[in-house]
């Protein structure tokens, strides 16, 4: 819509409401201003967390502003809804978010974000216009299929922005699927990992990134955490797509530091000048928090990431967080569970065999961060022993560390009866298939599974990984790069895509490389108990 009517209108429909908090203050017309003068959002606008009457919107202003937001059921913005949203100030980087309530279940919603200047609240920012599309509510009919993408790893190894290759184009393509919302499976962010201007590739090419001062290093500053994310949002493919589809945020390691846990210790980097981890964890934890599109807990635990976010008849998801209560990265050879073998943690896990008791839907995804049957390592302890970043832990016998704790999350999934569990995730840098099989496990006491992994969306590729005998776990398809840190440009960059199908409820699972081009699918029908 044209700046000045959009304005014009604006004022006419009720511009005293928008641009002062008390009704009984007078205000004149929208100060019409050259482009520069007004507010900017660089990073664009983002929805998350979408649930049947409900999502949240974010973004990030450019100077101390107010956050006005409009909505709509139709592109033509009809009958528009008006929300007050926060002051955008320093403290936040600029960032802010307005939770919408209320919303008509299963609909698709058009909003824009406008900035209203802080020095002179007549000064609007120009409008920037979203899309999302709810899920169903439970009861409602008709069915509607869904679809949604996962993927994870976004900027590592030194892989940048770099507009000679056509930028982060993979987010393009998940845009153009149009899914119901897209899953970040973790590592939105690598803070630990420096962008340099140029690489030199195998074949004598020079990969050419942008650079900002705050991805030149390892960040350490809470200006540099958030730097990241600011770059991120630099490419206009994330943004695009960050526009027009709802995202579901959940983090992993590279958000604060490379396989962070109680046992990290930087003393001997020398690119890092803050030594102090915790202090790490704190400044990369609240630059996330600002710039995640993520519904917000209470005060009693303000920085929770796992969560449940139902999606509708057809569809429950299950957010996990497998880095915050975690014990120390080590031998993962405990014989029963206690605080060193935890990976998420007693109250994690009695949550989710709750909720997924509780769920109606058909299918319950379980997003995690890291994969359950791959052995991922973590260098030596002071011994000489292997140590574990994930769950496996290379010893292929009974459930031992972190597998006592998922042997019993997997045992209660099968006294519950519940057949149609998917686990997606992300972490390993390669995309594959993963069959669980208690036949041909150590522990057996559960029900088969699938796990999908896939990734990265733009970072070095690695791969594959070795499998751990003690779930059974087989490979039923994967690829990945032949040499480690495969550049983007080789092509081994993956996504996921699922359908859910409302007439016959089967579930799709198809994975897919950065071109859109479909490598694997694989079709579940669902279960009764």
């Amino acid at each position: 819509m044209d700046r000045r009517r959009f304005l014009n209108a604006s004022a006419l429909l009720g511009g005293a409401t928008l641009l002062a908090p008390h009704a009984a203050r007078a205000q004149a017309p929208a100060l019409i201003t050259r482009d520069g003068m007004r507010p900017q959002m660089p990073s664009g606008v983002q929805s998350g967390d979408p649930l049947a009457d409900a999502a949240v919107v974010w973004t990030r202003g450019d100077r101390p502003s107010r956050m006005w937001l409009e909505w709509s059921t139709t592109a033509s913005f009809a009958n528009t809804q008006r929300v007050r949203g926060p002051h955008l100030l320093p403290d936040t980087d600029f960032t802010g978010r307005i939770d919408l309530r209320q919303l008509p279940p299963g609909q698709e919603i058009f909003y824009r974000v406008m900035l209203q200047d802080l020095h002179n609240e007549r000064v609007m920012s120009e409008p920037l216009q979203g899309h999302l599309r709810l899920p169903g509510a439970a009861g409602r009919s008709p069915l509607r299929n869904v679809r949604f993408c996962w993927s994870g790893d976004t900027m590592g190894q030194g892989w940048g922005i770099n507009p000679a290759w056509g930028g982060i184009g993979i987010y393009e393509q998940i845009r153009r699927l149009s899914p119901d919302f897209f899953l970040h499976s973790g590592d939105t962010i690598y803070a630990d990992s420096p962008i340099p201007a140029e690489i030199k590739l195998a074949n004598g090419d020079i990969w050419k990134n942008l650079v900002t001062e705050e991805v030149s290093k390892v960040a350490e500053t809470l200006d540099e955490y958030r730097g990241r994310y600011r770059y991120n949002l630099m490419d206009e493919h994330i943004r695009h797509m960050s526009a027009e589809v709802p995202q579901i945020w959940q983090w992993d390691d590279h958000e604060i530091s490379n396989n962070y846990s109680d046992s990290k210790d930087v003393s001997a980097d020398a690119r890092y000048k803050e030594k102090n981890v915790p202090l790490l964890v704190a400044r990369g934890t609240r630059a996330f928090m600002e710039y995640a599109p993520m519904r917000r807990f209470g005060d009693e635990e303000v920085e929770r990431v796992y969560r449940h976010l139902p999606q509708g008849p057809l569809l429950d998801v299950f957010v996990l967080d497998m880095r915050s209560y975690r014990g120390p990265n080590g031998a993962n050879l405990e014989t029963e569970e206690n605080a060193t073998s935890a990976f998420l943690g007693r109250t994690q896990v009695d949550w989710l065999l709750d909720g997924l008791r509780r769920s109606k839907s058909v299918w319950k995804v379980i997003a995690a961060d890291m994969p359950i049957g791959l052995q991922v390592g973590d260098g030596k302890d002071a011994s000489g022993r292997d140590k574990w970043e994930a769950i496996a832990n290379g010893d292929n016998g009974a459930p031992r560390g972190r597998e006592i704790e998922i042997a019993r999350l997997l045992r209660g999934i099968k006294q519950l009866g519940l057949h149609n569990v998917v686990w997606l995730t992300a972490d390993v840098h390669y995309t594959a298939a993963h069959y669980f099989e208690p036949a041909r496990a150590q522990f057996n006491d559960f029900l088969p599974f699938w796990e999908f992994v896939s990734g990265p969306l733009h970072a070095g590729g690695f791969g594959p990984n070795k499998a751990d005998a003690t779930f059974g776990m087989q490979v039923m398809y994967e690829k990945a790069p032949k040499e480690a840190n495969s550049p983007p440009s080789d092509g081994l960059q993956f996504f996921g895509q699922v359908d859910i199908d409302a007439r016959t409820r089967a579930l799709t699972v198809t994975l897919k490389d950065l071109t859109g081009a479909s490598l694997y699918s694989k079709t579940l029908e669902p279960r009764r108990a």
